[in-house]
C-alpha cells in the first residue's frame, strides 16, 4: 500500500487547511480528510474502487454525518434511493478539491480530450446533495479546465501525477504533498 498526504489552504475570504490522505491499494483508494476553518469543521471519508468509481462518502460537518453511496448505480443519501441523481459518476464536495481527483483519475483523458460528467455535488457546510453538471478538458499534461455547467465558473487545474489539484486558481491552492 502507498500513503500520501495532501495539504491544501482556500483563497480568498473565507480560510480554510485541508489535510487529506490518499491510500493506494490494490482494491481502490481511500481519501480521508479534514477541512478546518470555514463556516463549519467537515470531515470526509471517499472510497473508489480500482478502476476508479466512486461507492461511497461519508462526510461530517455542523454536528451531522452524510453517508452518500453509489451500488449498481443506484445512488443513495442516508440510506435513501436518491433517482435525482441518476447518471452521476462522480462525488464533489465543496469543501475540498480532492474530488476533483475522481473524475480526472477515472476518466484518462488525452491532451485535447474533453468529457461532460455528472456528480453527486456535497455542499458544505448544509450537507445539501444535489446534481451538478461539470466538464473537464484536458489542456495540457498536468493542467484540466474545470467547468460547472450549471453555473458560470471555469479555472484551470493543475494537478500532479496521482490527478490531486496543485492549484485551483482563486480557490485552493496545494500547500504541502507530492
Amino acid at each position: 500500500m502507498r500513503t500520501t498526504r495532501i495539504s491544501w489552504t482556500s483563497i480568498g475570504s473565507v480560510e480554510t487547511l485541508d489535510r487529506c490522505t490518499a491510500e493506494y491499494s490494490d482494491d481502490g483508494i481511500r481519501i480521508v480528510g479534514e477541512v478546518d476553518g470555514g463556516d463549519e469543521p467537515c470531515r470526509y471519508a471517499v472510497r473508489i474502487d480500482e478502476h476508479g468509481l466512486f461507492h461511497h462518502a461519508a462526510i461530517e460537518s455542523g454536528g451531522q454525518t452524510l453517508h452518500v453511496e453509489l451500488v449498481d448505480g443506484v445512488w443513495s443519501v442516508d440510506g435513501e434511493e436518491r433517482a435525482d441523481l441518476a447518471g452521476a459518476t462522480d462525488i464533489d464536495i465543496t469543501a475540498t478539491p480532492a474530488t476533483n481527483a475522481l473524475p480526472i483519475r477515472r476518466l484518462g483523458l488525452a491532451v485535447g480530450g474533453r468529457a461532460d460528467v455528472e456528480v453527486a455535488w456535497v455542499q458544505v457546510p448544509s450537507l445539501d446533495v444535489a446534481l451538478g453538471r461539470q466538464r473537464y478538458t484536458r489542456v495540457g499534461p498536468r493542467a484540466y479546465c474545470f467547468e460547472s455547467r450549471d453555473r458560470d465558473f471555469r479555472r484551470t487545474l493543475t494537478v500532479d501525477d496521482d490527478g490531486f489539484v496543485l492549484s485551483y486558481p482563486g480557490v485552493f491552492e496545494r500547500v504541502t504533498g507530492s
